[in-house]
Formats: structure tokens, sequence, C-alpha cells
């Protein structure tokens, strides 16, 4: 269950950033070091030349979109989203919590096949990308329908939330969205501490990666998971975004390493188990942070 948040109390304040594009065939010890920098300083980074070709991406997004445009009933042969399958949204105070359709799968090749018929004509081509067994992971579409204003076309002054401010639970998710932007990063710059909302323009070839909570407990807080959101622009055209959450199984015990405990960095959050902190997540508000529960005492 996902439980509304509330709106926001206070003005927000959005500023262009440059947010860290790391090219992956670079030096592999110069890709390391600019990944941790770009993990500890913003929680978020993109990568090109990473070796998924724009055929494959270009695929994946017309698959995805073919989907979504078929009647709502033959979306629903997917099945409800509890958890795998097709789901539609629409909660929040004021539409804070966001509008959007999604299409939700295990990452393992028996979960994709169960729905591959209703999902596209081509059964095999999400089993294919997604070769996981032995874990938690998810692979998710959204698709935010463009903003209408009163049935006269697209509205040009207005932008709405599709999916709400949020940190991801996980390690770490990676994400390709279509040409149509949206995506928000937050950059906790403000003075008052109410963070600053950094828009990431869409790439052609980029996937965008991102901390997840866990990862950020299990480096002890040396790693910063980011909160983000997904706006609806005012656009004629939908956006979708394919995004691959890792998780590990439900029974792993997540702990950071014992090289990042030390007399000056003491263990910030206790020892816990995957299931544990998906249990707690799917019990709170979309917009609630979950790590303090799992404070060390």
């Amino acid at each position: 269950m996902v439980v509304a948040s509330p709106s926001p109390t206070h003005p927000e304040k959005v500023q262009f950033i440059e947010l860290p594009i790391i090219d992956l065939s670079a030096e592999r010890s110069k890709v390391i070091n600019l990944v941790i920098k770009a993990c500890e300083e913003y929680g978020f980074f993109e990568v090109i030349n990473h070796g998924v070709s724009h055929d494959i991406i270009t695929r994946m997004e017309e698959q995805g979109l073919g989907f979504f445009a078929k009647p709502l009933g033959d979306k629903q042969k997917a099945g409800p989203a509890t958890p795998f399958g097709y789901g539609c949204k629409n909660i929040g105070f004021n539409g804070d919590v966001g509008e959007v359709e999604y299409l939700m799968l295990g990452t393992n090749s028996l979960s994709i096949v169960e729905r591959s018929h209703a999902i596209s004509n081509d059964p095999k081509m999400f089993s294919k990308m997604i070769k996981d067994v032995d874990n938690d992971s998810i692979f998710r579409l959204n698709h935010y329908p463009p903003i209408l204003c009163n049935n006269k076309g697209p509205s040009f002054h207005a932008n709405k939330v599709g999916f709400g401010e949020h940190t991801d639970p996980q390690i770490l998710t990676i994400l390709k969205s279509n040409d149509v932007g949206g995506l928000q990063v937050k950059s906790q710059v403000d003075d008052e501490d109410h963070g600053v909302w950094v828009p990431v323009p869409p790439h052609p070839t980029a996937f965008c990666v991102n901390v997840g909570d866990v990862l950020q407990a299990m480096t002890n807080g040396r790693f910063m998971s980011v909160r983000h959101r997904a706006m609806v622009t005012n656009t004629n055209k939908s956006r979708m975004s394919m995004a691959y959450f890792g998780a590990p199984p439900l029974h792993t015990c997540l702990t950071p390493p014992i090289e990042l405990v030390t007399p000056h960095k003491p263990l910030l959050y206790r020892p816990f188990t995957w299931d544990e902190y998906k249990k707690a997540s799917h019990s709170l508000r979309l917009g609630d942070g979950r790590l303090h529960l799992f404070k060390a005492t």
C-alpha cells in the first residue's frame, strides 16, 4: 500500500545545475572515481557509452508505448499490479503524489513469459532484456499522458506531478526515458534546507543511475539516496520511462563492510534484511523517509 503524501507547505525552487555524465568507455580507475564522487555529492549520475545499442533502446520504447496505447481491457490482461502486472493510479492531495499508468515486471524469465503475450507481439523481447533470477529486483515501465486543458488541447501553462517526491528503497535504479522531459532530482543546496529541484533533460542514449536507500545504508551514509520525482510537462506527447530497480534477495542481511565503520564514522544503521525494509517502505507514505526507522542505537 502507498499512502498519500501531504502537499508542500513551502515554495518550490527549480534550478538548472549540471549533473555528472560519466563515460563508461574511459579508463576503469577514472570511471570508478567519478562514480564514487557522483554518489557522494549527488546520489545521481548519467552514463554514456554503456554498451546498450540504440536499436535495443528504440525497440524497448516502441514495445512499451505500443502496450500503453492498447485499449484498457487489453492492458488489464497483463494482470493487476499485485505486485506484478498493469496498474493505473491517481492518488494524493491535489495530485501531489501523481498520475501514472505502469507495468511492473519481476526480473526473471518465467515472470515475464507469463505476461508477455498481453504485453507485446514479440514475447521474447522483454525476457531477452531481463535475466536475473535470485533477487527481488523489478522492472517497471511508467507512462505519463500529456496534460490536457478543458479538452481544448495541451496546456502550455501548467505542470503537474506524475510521480511524487520520493527516494527509491532498493540498492540502485537504472532509468531510461523517451525524449520527453519530466525527471527532477532534489539537490540539498537551499539555505533553509528545503532543497532545489534540478530538471534532468532527456538524453538520447544516456542511462540515469541513482543511489537507493539500501546502498546508502550499505555505505554507512557515504553514498546519498537522492529524492526525485517525475513531472508531467506542457507537451502534447506522452512521457515513458523504463526503470530497473536492483534489490537483493529478501533474506539478505544488509550492513556496511567493516572498513566503512570507524570511531570517526560509527555505524549509522542497524543490520536489517531487505524483507524488513521493503515492508516498512510499503507501509509509509510515498514521500516519507524510511532509513531513520533503522538508525543504530
